[in-house]
């Protein structure tokens, strides 16, 4: 061919315009990594809460009651509006209101952290005044002064600031909820809707790790934040005079908000752009707003008086299910112990085995998330792999269960009392006559540990008259204690349960107890799945997750909290009202903590073995009739089955 034809047969890919390129925004792909950092950010801030409760119960004086309802109460939020996203789904601009809750929850995260900056700076009591001596927390039988004190401080501790303190953390949890209810359903609905079949499993993947490790990024975050002082904005170094082993410390509580607030804000500002509808992958743009016009046409079929009508009849028929019904109580069960473990568990480490609340939350952050992450996923694998039937998953969740409660049996027994406590435990003990004139304050807290290897709430309660301090200004020893055998020396801080030996083999029982419970997550969610009919799945979910929010993750915290509350045997004082808890009776604490996590287990074993028996039941039924599949119903939808199923019960 010469070079006049290639001039009179120009190739038509020449002259052919170039394809216009699409908006970064117009990829389900990048939807996907918006959507997969923005659900970080936001179970981040959740995790953080949990793993900062015992600080902030510890900053305001709360009882664990008081601070589990806090935890607890931003599912008042979700609870409330998630009925509707199942009928909002597709008739609004899913981005945007994945935005608008993202900067919703941003600014509930900036609420917590307001407390900080609207009060005054942390105030413990007995701390080192200016001239270097720590006369407030030594024996005084002559001078008036401690007497005085108390009344001029309550002064200004009782302001409006600290009592609005309690309100404003609630409405920002409260606000937190309601801005997460459009982020994880709207977020999987609009990439089911636009990624391809072939895709569309692995993105749905994606976004459930990432679900799954958020928390655990969240305790980790507050393992670190809370290392920081609490008012170390506020103070220089060498101001702070506490350190992470005191019982007084407190940690920089708020500053996770702050930081978890910037990051909701920088994952919120993508969605503003994303259009109402993307091209699918692998489909042209016309047969995109073919499925569009459709999905158009079979929302405006349905109306909100219409959703509403049916809601009741619909729930009755899921809930009337006896297989649903005992899947979805034996997962509440589940769901309540993880409620209360994960919001007091870190404190019960620290309390128990003489922990630093940093560390306390690195163990949960660290060790028990990602094991009981990796249970979910090979519970998921071994279903696949063993191609289980719903007999053979309900199975499988009986066994699971069945062993978390032989691991979790030892737990109540790892453990020690709590140390002696002078006026304090043993219960019972005699007020000590060698401090009566030392005119200790009611409200002193400042813990030594005598010589003698007894406990003492102060310095005063000790009877010591004299400090040894260093070059920093900080207490090393207290001398001359009349009440103090031996010696007469104390050291500041507490002398500690003696339990940090067995601090190791207790987080790797739990670790193993929580690896085995997560196991029967993936084989209950598809017991639930395949024993509903396929028009009730979504609705069956939904309803499911409702009742996880209004029987476990809201009640359980509180119930925790309270059974927390029945075992402390010292409650700290401050302007004559009652805060925080001092002193734990530790062995109450260990048997009622963890006892009702045994209660729990075994609520939630008596369930899946009442789904076996009923399984059993009905497969013989089946049998009778012909259409009997041995083990079960078959993973597998089948109409004939289902046809079956729906006579028997008729």
């Amino acid at each position: 061919m010469g070079a006049n034809d290639l001039k009179m047969n120009p190739d038509p890919a020449e002259f052919r315009p170039p394809a216009r390129r699409r908006s970064l925004f117009y990829s389900v792909k990048f939807f996907v990594f918006c959507h997969s950092l923005l659900q970080l950010a936001q179970l981040l801030v959740s995790g953080y809460m949990k793993s900062s409760i015992s600080t902030i119960e510890r900053r305001y004086g709360f009882n664990s009651q008081k601070s589990g309802l806090l935890a607890s109460f931003n599912e008042v939020g979700n609870t409330i509006l998630i009925v509707f996203v199942s009928f909002l789904g597709s008739q609004v601009h899913r981005p945007r209101c994945i935005g608008g809750g993202a900067l919703l929850a941003c600014l509930a995260s900036l609420i917590m952290s307001l407390p900080h900056f609207m009060g005054g700076m942390y105030k413990y009591t007995d701390s080192i005044n200016s001239s270097g001596v720590n006369s407030s927390s030594l024996c005084q039988s002559e001078s008036p002064v401690s007497t005085s004190s108390p009344n001029q401080s309550c002064s200004g501790q009782q302001g409006g600031a600290q009592q609005r303190v309690y309100p404003l953390l609630l409405m920002g949890q409260l606000l937190l909820g309601i801005g997460a209810v459009p982020i994880q359903p709207f977020g999987i609905s609009y990439i089911d809707d636009h990624a391809s079949k072939k895709n569309s499993p692995l993105y749905l993947g994606i976004l459930l790790a990432v679900t799954s490790i958020g928390p655990a990024f969240g305790f980790i975050s507050g393992s670190l934040m809370l290392r920081f002082y609490v008012d170390f904005d506020k103070l220089s170094e060498d101001q702070i005079q506490l350190d992470h082993k005191d019982l007084r410390w407190v940690g920089a509580w708020w500053l996770g908000f702050l930081v978890a607030s910037g990051l909701l804000f920088l994952a919120a500002l993508p969605y503003l752009f994303f259009p109402r509808s993307i091209p699918k992958e692998d489909e042209d743009e016309e047969s995109t707003a073919d499925c569009k016009q459709q999905l158009q046409q079979t929302d405006s079929e349905t109306s909100l008086l219409q959703f509403l009508k049916s809601f009741p009849r619909i729930a009755l028929r899921t809930l009337r299910s006896p297989i649903y019904l005992l899947v979805v109580l034996a997962q509440v069960n589940l769901a309540a112990l993880l409620a209360g473990l994960a919001t007091f568990m870190s404190k019960f480490i620290e309390r128990q085995f003489t922990q630093t609340v940093s560390f306390s939350v690195m163990m949960i952050g660290g060790v028990c998330i990602p094991l009981a992450v990796l249970g979910t996923v090979l519970g998921g694998v071994l279903m696949r792999r063993l191609s289980l039937s719903v007999g053979g998953a309900s199975k499988l969740c009986t066994a699971a269960i069945f062993l978390c409660i032989l691991s979790s049996m030892p737990l109540l027994f790892i453990g020690c009392s709590t140390q002696k406590v002078a006026e304090v435990f043993p219960q019972g003990s005699a007020a000590l006559s060698c401090s009566a004139g030392c005119r200790c304050p009611a409200e002193a807290f400042n813990p030594v540990c005598g010589s003698d290897g007894v406990e003492f709430r102060s310095p005063c309660h000790a009877g010591c008259s004299n400090v040894q301090i260093d070059a920093s200004n900080k207490p090393t020893n207290y001398t001359e204690c009349g009440c103090v055998g031996g010696l007469g020396v104390a050291s500041p801080g507490t002398c500690g349960s003696g339990c940090s030996k067995l601090l190791l083999p207790f987080v790797a029982l739990l670790g193993v107890t929580s690896f085995i419970a997560s196991f029967s997550q993936t084989p209950s969610v598809m017991m639930i799945l395949r024993t509903v009919p396929a028009e009730d799945k979504s609705f069956a979910v939904g309803v499911q997750y409702m009742l996880f929010r209004v029987l476990a993750f809201m009640p359980g915290p509180v119930l925790y909290g309270s059974v927390i509350d029945s075992t402390c045997i010292s409650w700290g004082r401050k302007c004559d009202e009652k805060t925080s808890c001092q002193y734990y009776d530790l062995d109450h604490f260990r048997q009622r903590f963890l006892g009702l996590q045994v209660v729990f287990v075994c609520g939630a074993l008596l369930c899946f073995l009442l789904t076996v028996v009923v399984l059993r039941r009905r497969a013989r039924q089946l049998e009778t009739q012909g259409e009997g599949v041995k083990g079960g119903y078959a993973m597998v939808s089948a109409s004939s089955k289902e046809k079956a199923l729906e006579a028997i019960k008729t």
